[in-house]
């Protein structure tokens, strides 16, 4: 027999070198496994695509402080980890870079602060971060931000703050990049840029305020020509110094500039006059104004005037130049018949009254689509639309407005509705006096019914409700908001590719949909149910009256039910108005455009003039049958609301919407992406039994399992002693 010592001094180095061997070769030889359910670390096949795709160089520089703290450590190193997945699915036009902008010792230091340099010529500063360091909490400048630079054009994220959405912001800025070059690369026409700015301001400029007006012209022109280098010389630029009254008049009025008028100045040698400014941009008949100066009302002060900033012109109009040119697609939103104004309700704000501007819904579309407002009794809708969004209209529609929705669906315009079954209408006098909630009949109702689906007017309360805390001069605790239910999962569709991973809403007043099947052609139209409330669910009609204090669940079992909340319909549908008359259009209303009429359309004979001359008929056309096209319908505006979205799109809620408006614009990916990490996550409902099994075989069972493991690789190794001492001994 050989010497035992040497063979476990051979062994150990062998396995040594066998360790040493396999991580050489797995720097080279390697596999990745992401163990998680939706794949949070692994890119999403929109990432890889957009990645995949890159025409021209592409390079991402970070900025990103060491030895953060938690959680700020782990974001760095999701992010090192999401650029090197990005890096592996892309080709030799992705690359990127980390920098180093934290201060050391040494000869590390000189490159930091130029490395700070850099960073704040992209325009990216340090956010402030609060950190725990030696039992104290104290605040910390720290970068954390990126710039994504393609060609001459840059992205930034300028605060990486969290994991949440990062692989979602960081496609969507690579795909904006890449579809802007696209744009660009495809113009033949210019995007006309004229400043219209009268010399005879200079005279005035110094008493209102404005030293630096003489300079502005060039400096306007500094930064165009700026924009041209990263824009490929998009822009053609040209100043007008407007003189004439007559001139400067038509030109204010046309474009909506400053228009401004002085009086003779004696003691300051200043004749009266009159001057205006303004920066418009002129592109196909789609026309944009920017002021120069703006005047603001101060109190005591009074009047005061203030000039834009040349460099806050420049991001201003990269954004108009990126509408104008089409870098996202287009989706329109209806703008009148008493829906919400999208965005800022400047009007309410200006009568110092409560305004119903969905400010937070129009951030989070723009930062995707371009949005065109669509008022219904000024204009048509046009042709090409991905998307309408009807968000709570509460005025009568005439019968041609209906029309024209109707037309559009059926030249492949995808319907979002978000409606309410009540107009809800504040008391004008007497203070604690409730809402007066009127059933509402715009006649979107007969469209929808048409469709195959209708709303109930009624309201769905539900036991399984948000639960708000009370105020302690209320006596605390917790109250139940039954209007206010929160779907949970077992209640929310996961199969469509959109509605994955969505965990959790929470509604408000949200109103009960019933599927028409006698108007739906099976065969032609599916119909999906993506949102129900719970079987404790219940409805309130007739005398609606929301004081949580006078809401109780009743007490008939027979009450409850699961009642629809939001469905997506799909196919070809039928127009309302087939083997109908065209409706007469009422005063002031705008005709469809003739030639955007299509050409699979029955033609009927509208009307003729007895004037013309006999058996002359004037000839229009009804697209009876629709291209396929989808229709969303939600009972609940309320959804829109500020108060039930996050600005930066993270809540379930807002996730929900943002899948929805990109399931209708054919975005499918990118929602499977943005649905990858969500803030509500609640725990499956299980029974209390269940429960109580669970706990007792996790606190009791498991450890038993252990011990009893334990005790068997004991015995065997007993076993095992004692049968090779017989070996020896025999």
């Amino acid at each position: 027999m050989g010497n035992p010592s040497r063979e476990h001094y051979f062994k150990f180095i062998l396995y040594i070198a066998i360790i040493i061997l396999v991580n050489i070769a797995g720097r080279s030889l390697f596999f990745r496994a992401d163990l998680t359910k939706n794949g949070i670390y692994s890119l999403s096949d929109a990432s890889k695509e957009a990645v995949a795709t890159l025409s021209e160089p592409l390079s991402i520089n970070v900025f990103f402080s060491k030895d953060l703290p938690a959680p700020h450590n782990n974001t760095e190193r999701y992010l090192r980890d999401l650029l090197v997945e990005y890096a592996a699915s892309a080709g030799r036009q992705f690359n990127y870079t980390f920098y180093n902008v934290s201060s050391e010792q040494g000869d590390l230091t000189k490159q930091a602060d130029d490395n700070r340099e850099i960073a704040k010529n992209y325009g990216l500063q340090p956010v402030q971060i609060r950190v725990m360091e030696n039992d104290e909490l104290k605040f910390k400048n720290a970068y954390m931000g990126l710039v994504i630079t393609h060609g001459d054009l840059i992205e930034r994220i300028g605060a990486i703050t969290t994991t949440d959405g990062l692989e979602y912001q960081l496609t969507t800025a690579i795909q904006k990049l890449n579809n802007k070059v696209s744009a660009l690369l495809r113009q033949e026409d210019k995007i006309h840029v004229t400043l219209y700015l009268s010399s005879s301001l200079n005279t005035i400029a110094p008493l209102i305020g404005l030293d630096q007006l003489p300079q502005l012209a060039t400096e306007v022109k500094e930064a165009i020509e700026a924009l041209n280098a990263k824009n490929l010389n998009i822009f053609e630029f040209k100043h007008l110094d407007m003189n004439t009254k007559q001139e400067m008049e038509t030109i204010a009025k046309r474009y909506d500039l400053m228009a401004m008028s002085w009086p003779q100045i004696s003691d300051k040698n200043i004749a009266a006059g009159q001057g205006a400014a303004g920066l418009v941009m002129e592109y196909k008949g789609e026309v944009s104004t920017l002021p120069l100066i703006s005047s603001m009302e101060l109190p005591i002060i009074g009047t005061t005037y203030q000039m834009a900033d040349p460099k806050a012109l420049e991001d201003e109009m990269t954004a108009i130049m990126e509408k104008m040119i089409g870098i996202n697609k287009t989706i329109g939103y209806l703008a009148d018949h008493g829906t919400p104004v999208l965005g800022q309700d400047r009007m309410a704000m200006m009568q110092g009254r409560q305004g119903n501007g969905l400010q937070v819904f129009n951030t989070l579309l723009s930062s995707r689509y371009d949005i065109k407002s669509i008022a219904l009794k000024e204009t048509a809708i046009p042709d090409g639309l991905n998307c309408l969004i009807i968000a709570k209209p509460t005025q009568k529609f005439s019968d041609y407005e209906l029309f024209q929705i109707d037309q559009a669906l059926m030249k492949g315009t995808n319907i979002a509705f978000f409606g309410d079954a009540f107009n809800e209408i504040m008391p004008q006098g007497g203070m604690g006096m409730p809402p007066q909630y009127i059933p509402l009949d715009t006649g979107l109702e007969k469209l929808l019914t048409h469709y195959g689906i209708s709303m109930k007017p009624a309201y769905v309360l539900d036991k399984e409700a948000y639960k708000h805390q009370l105020p302690q001069n209320q006596g605390g605790g917790e109250q139940t908001i039954y209007f206010a239910p929160m779907l949970k999962e077992d209640s929310i569709n996961n199969t469509p590719k959109f509605m994955n991973n969505i965990k959790g809403l929470v509604a408000m007043q949200i109103s009960p949909l019933t599927l028409e099947p006698e108007n739906i052609k099976t065969d032609q139209v599916t119909a999906t149910r993506l949102l129900a409330s719970s079987d404790q669910a219940w409805l309130m009609e007739g005398m609606i009256n929301l004081n949580p204090m006078f809401i109780t669940p009743p007490s008939a079992p027979e009450a409850f039910a699961t009642h629809d909340l939001a469905y997506v319909l799909e196919g070809r549908f039928t127009s309302y108005f087939a083997g109908k008359d065209i409706p007469a259009k009422a005063l002031g209303e705008k005709e469809i455009p003739q030639e955007s009429q299509g050409e699979s359309a029955t033609e009927k004979g509208n009307s003729s003039d007895t004037s013309l001359p006999q058996g002359f008929v004037a000839q229009n056309k009804v697209i009876e049958s629709s291209k396929p096209v989808k229709i969303f319908v939600l009972g609940c505006s309320q959804m829109l609301a500020d108060n039930m979205l996050d600005p930066g799109g993270r809540s379930t809620n807002a996730t929900f919407l943002l899948n929805v408006i990109d399931h209708l614009n054919g975005e499918d990916q990118i929602a499977s992406m943005r649905s990858k990490q969500q803030t509500l996550n609640p725990l499956a409902q299980i029974a209390p039994v269940t429960r109580t099994i669970i706990k007792t075989v996790n606190i009791v069972v498991l450890p038993i399992l252990v011990v009893l493991f334990g005790l068997g690789v004991l015995m065997a190794r007993k076993a095992r002693k004692k049968k090779i001492s017989k070996m020896f001994n025999a």
